[in-house]
């Protein structure tokens, strides 16, 4: 986010600027008819100086009612009253500028009101035009100032908000993430204690996958291509231990660099390995076919399991990546179905109309 006195400075100034010529173009057209003698030019340079001298008035009474109307100090009834005298003063300001100093030095005439010579620079009816005039540009300098703070109030809600959501998936990865080590590391403990001349292999794969989990895993996203390299080594150091599983793994993507945020997808094969495989007394089977098409994923993963054995269990992780999914893809479709002899999930993400990628 900006600075919000910077942003302030620059709202401020443009307004000014844009008010000035806006104030400049309807004098000069107004001269036309009030002085048809004068040139242009000479029209113009009044105009200019007019207006100039017009905003040493304007200014410090919009930013004098500004800073009433805001300062949480003043009491109510105080404002009105100091709000009150601030207009008084400045429409004779107005009026003393105006009768003494605009029509006979800068017109070099004498002011007068339906034909007639206004020998003093208080009248009723052009004091209320000078209070509409300043009332006027009060009103839009006010408008202004509402309307930037409503806007950095949003921006600072907005702000809140994406830090809040960058806590609560920094906590949820923290807690995915010593549960897919845990798996991992009873794997390579059942490896050891058979004494398997591939443990040193699988502590090689576990070392690439602790390094994506450490690094690839802090970062916000990651390209798909990355993240499925890394079930890749998952799956790798699975089959080592798994001999009877049967496993098939298939990708179709038109876009290997599309970003997706780490550790979504690998949750559910590890619970594939975890709730299927690992508790079968037979052959095991997993299935996972990702598709990526025009921004569309479709992840499925269909894995064996035995019979009844799920009842009580808890299933680590699915609830915190269904939060995930909530908070990064709301509008992602998951399917999740408990058969008695398999589980399947069904994944959609659309990255075309996602609120965080």
């Amino acid at each position: 986010m900006k600075p919000i006195g910077t942003s302030k400075l620059r709202i401020h100034l443009l307004f000014w600027i844009l008010y000035y010529i806006l104030e400049v173009y309807l004098d000069f057209y107004w001269s036309r008819y009030q002085f048809p003698d004068f040139s242009w030019q000479l029209r113009l340079q009044n105009t200019l100086m007019l207006e100039l001298g017009y905003l040493l008035i304007k200014v410090p009474l919009a930013y004098s009612l500004l800073y009433v109307y805001e300062n949480p100090a003043i009491k109510r009834f105080s404002k009105y009253f100091l709000g009150l005298l601030i207009i008084v003063l400045a429409v004779l300001v107005h009026r003393f500028f105006t009768h003494f100093i605009m029509y006979p030095y800068i017109y070099g005439v004498t002011e007068t009101l339906d034909g007639k010579e206004l020998s003093g620079y208080i009248n009723g009816l052009v004091a209320f035009n000078s209070f509409m005039d300043l009332i006027f540009m009060v009103g839009l300098v006010f408008g202004v100032e509402i309307t930037r703070q409503k806007n950095v109030l949003k921006e600072q809600i907005s702000q809140l908000k994406s830090e809040k959501l960058d806590q609560e998936l920094t906590m949820l990865k923290a807690q995915i993430n010593p549960h897919f080590l845990f798996n991992t590391l009873n794997n390579i403990y059942g490896m050891a204690l058979k004494k398997a001349d591939e443990t040193p292999e699988v502590i090689l794969q576990l070392s690439k996958v602790m390094r994506y989990n450490i690094y690839e895993a802090a970062e916000k996203s990651i390209s798909v291509r990355k993240d499925l390299e890394n079930i890749r080594d998952f799956i790798q150091i699975q089959k080592i231990r798994y001999r009877h599983l049967s496993m098939n793994f298939t990708e179709d993507l038109d876009n290997p660099s599309q970003e997706i945020s780490p550790l979504i997808l690998i949750q559910f094969v590890e619970n594939a390995f975890k709730h299927g495989v690992s508790e079968s007394l037979g052959e095991a089977f997993i299935t996972i076919k990702i598709v990526l098409k025009n921004g569309i994923l479709t992840y499925f993963i269909e894995n064996s399991k035995e019979e009844m054995l799920h009842k009580h269990s808890t299933k680590i992780g699915l609830k915190n990546i269904r939060r995930q999914l909530e908070l990064l893809y709301p509008k992602h479709s998951l399917i999740v179905e408990d058969k008695s002899d398999r589980y399947i999930v069904q994944l959609i993400i659309d990255f075309n109309d996602t609120f965080r990628a």
